[in-house]
């Protein structure tokens, strides 16, 4: 899932990519003006595809990233804050233009936020302040999940990986404040300097909310002591993607045999949770040691605790001394950024999370149609049918696997472009009171929507991703892809402006036929047709396919990004293999188009190398190291430059299209190359 890792989801519109072969003479072809051409292709092809650009455009100060979506986002941008001004001048008082409207007044109104401080949080944190025993303890936290703020523990409603006509609540690790466990543990230079002054940020946010620095430096020890004891329970990343042992059902009334101090089946019912008699744990062994910290750790520190979560979480909404403690620890430290994107960027981004689909409605209607929807849909069939004719070729699959392998991806469902039916906003209370609690209603507004989910059919037609999204995912448990308009956009281009090479490996390839393998990856063939965890492989196909797909995680632990940091070759196998999966599929696609057939060149580049310099585009981005340094401990995708350098030595076509030959830092022997798909 989450093909586009840029360090913060980024969206945009579509100017629709299409399958007509187009010379690029209204404006400069983006392929040949991006070129570094002082790189040799063979030696570094993220190089001489981006370097160009990258050179020209140096990250900017407010950013931790920069590249192709970010230039997408600019044109986002500029479309919603025309939406969100629009809908201010017209004063509704009911509504989706009234709900943006009074969203956009308030977060932009800086006088309110400034006098108010912490005012918006008052209430919730004197009952925080009220907790006397750990029965108490547990009955704010379940309250407090309500609105958003994950104290302890993770949780939510998804799909029951195993039935996905049902949908199940899920309970997983979660309840610390540094990105994940590894944080907390890891010895290296760069995390060991984060993990030192996280305590100083801690501290800082005491203060803010009026300790002492003695007192707020005993509180913030005392917090992060107690954050490590959780992380100390969590498991790796990498091991999170085995979705069988990360699936532990369990009746409700039998979790005090799991948890003997905490009475989940009263706190499950003051959440909301209702309609299911059971519960999926995720890692068991956290809630044992969750235990034992709600009964046994001291009550201030439990109430320390929850109290720096609820203002951390509601940082980025209150006034400037909170917005600048929280960014120049998360976002500075963290992820090496300079100084703060500017206010009206940073409320569009906190709308697209209370509200985006409700701008998405607006947004589509005035940006998208059908004519551009219909053109990707076609896209799609021919990158499935590629992928077919692929399958159908395998000499190493059994042919009573590869025939549920072709059911399977027959059966793929294709969202594209934005949805059949939108949700309805009309109950989320949106008002002129503060930022803070606006964020807090939609919080509130969606943790209802997502209970509301339990006990009913599921509805397969829903989206997780708003039109305007610069993303796309697979679902495994509906076996499906589904592709916003926004991950198509080319920025500044029109679609008569965009040559067929240059839209497969862009959309065809790095999109489409990416989400299409995600079905078939280390964690997504673990689940058929209709979305179930349910092992339909025979045990040969399945040791023929791990065989094959370690080749491809000992190719990327073997890459060194920053400092002594690698890949995490077995975290981001899924994403690896979903990227050399769609180049694969979606240049079979490509040549059956009369672009490849004709092979005529354009600005001196033939259709197979614009085809490559089209995929390359979409990962065209320089990364900070601090942000680089980040994802690879928490993301489960390589960074951009190796999700383009790292899978084309194993594509034959690759070395035609370039010259690639022995001795080349792009070449790999063909003994060492990927045989999967």
């Amino acid at each position: 899932m989450n093909k586009k890792f840029i360090g913060a989801v980024a969206a945009s519109i579509l100017f629709a990519a299409c399958g007509h072969h187009a010379e690029t003479t209204a404006k400069a072809d983006i392929l040949k003006t991006d070129l570094d051409t002082t790189v040799s292709p063979a030696e570094d092809f993220f190089d001489y595809a981006n370097g160009g650009w990258i050179k020209k455009n140096p990250i900017p100060a407010d950013e931790t990233s920069w590249g192709i979506a970010q230039l997408v986002q600019k044109e986002l941008y500029d479309r919603l804050l025309h939406i969100n001004n629009d809908a201010v001048s017209k004063h509704a008082t009911n509504g989706v233009t009234q709900q943006i409207g009074d969203f956009w007044a308030t977060a932009m109104d800086t006088l309110a936020i400034e006098k108010a401080g912490l005012d918006p949080l008052y209430e919730e944190l004197a009952k925080i302040n009220a907790l006397q025993t750990p029965k108490d303890v547990m009955t704010q936290a379940a309250h407090m999940h309500t609105y958003g703020v994950g104290v302890f523990y993770d949780e939510g409603v998804s799909q029951d990986s195993k039935n996905s006509d049902a949908e199940a609540y899920y309970m997983t690790q979660g309840g610390i404040g540094l990105p994940n466990r590894d944080y907390y543990f890891n010895t290296d230079p760069r995390t060991t300097k984060i993990r030192e002054a996280y305590p100083h940020y801690v501290a800082t946010i005491f203060r803010l909310m009026g300790a002492d620095s003695n007192l707020a430096n005993k509180k913030a020890a005392s917090v992060v002591a107690l954050e490590t004891k959780l992380a100390a329970a969590s498991r790796k990343l990498e091991a999170l993607r085995d979705p069988y042992a990360n699936y532990n059902k369990m009746a409700i009334a039998e979790l005090p045999k799991l948890s003997p101090n905490i009475d989940w089946p009263t706190y499950l019912k003051e959440m909301g949770v209702s309609h299911v008699d059971s519960v999926i744990i995720g890692q068991p062994e956290f809630y044992k040691a969750l235990d034992k910290v709600i009964s046994t750790e001291d009550i201030q520190t439990l109430r320390d605790y929850m109290g720096f979560d609820l203002v951390r979480t509601y940082a980025p909404y209150l006034s400037k001394p909170f917005v600048d403690a929280n960014f120049d620890f998360y976002s500075g430290i963290i992820r090496g950024a300079k100084q703060q994107r500017p206010r009206w960027k940073r409320v569009l981004d906190a709308e697209e999370h209370a509200m985006g689909e409700a701008l998405g409605q607006l947004f589509a209607k005035e940006y998208f149609n059908e004519k551009a929807k219909k053109r990707y849909e076609d896209i799609v069939e021919n990158v499935r049918s590629a992928y077919k004719a692929r399958m159908e070729k395998l000499d190493w699959m059994s042919d009573s696997t590869k025939q549920k392998a072709l059911h399977k991806l027959a059966a793929i469902t294709k969202k594209v472009g934005y949805p059949d039916k939108w949700k309805d906003f009309s109950k989320m209370e949106i008002g002129k009171k503060s930022f803070a609690e606006n964020m807090m209603h939609a919080n509130q507004w969606w943790n209802n929507y997502e209970l509301n989910k339990l006990g009913k059919p599921v509805d397969r037609s829903e989206w997780d991703m708003t039109p305007q999204t610069y993303n796309a995912y697979y679902n495994p448990s509906n076996n499906e892809i589904v592709l916003p308009a926004g991950i198509f956009t080319v920025p500044g281009y029109r679609d008569e402006e965009l040559d067929d090479a240059l839209v497969y490996g862009y959309a065809a390839a790095s999109t489409v036929g990416h989400e299409i393998t995600h079905g078939f990856d280390d964690e997504g063939r673990q689940y058929d047709e209709h979305g179930n965890l349910r092992n339909w492989w025979s045990p040969a196909d399945s040791a023929q396919f791990k065989k094959r797909s370690d080749v491809l995680v000992k190719q990327f632990s073997a890459m060194v990004v920053v400092d002594t940091l690698r890949i995490n070759g077995a975290a981001s196998l899924g994403e690896n293999l979903a990227d050399l999966g769609g180049i694969l599929i979606g240049l079979d696609a490509f040549k059956q188009t009369e672009a490849y057939k004709k092979n005529e060149s354009i600005n001196g580049l033939t259709p197979l190398q614009r085809f490559f310099l089209g995929y390359s585009l979409g990962w065209m981005y320089e990364i900070r190291s601090e942000q680089l340094a980040s994802q690879i401990l928490t993301d489960v995708h390589a960074p951009a430059k190796y999700r383009v350098n790292g899978p084309f030595p194993n594509v034959p076509d690759f070395y035609n299209a370039f010259n690639v030959k022995p001795g080349n830092k792009m070449y790999l022997p063909d003994s060492l190359r990927v045989r999967l798909w």
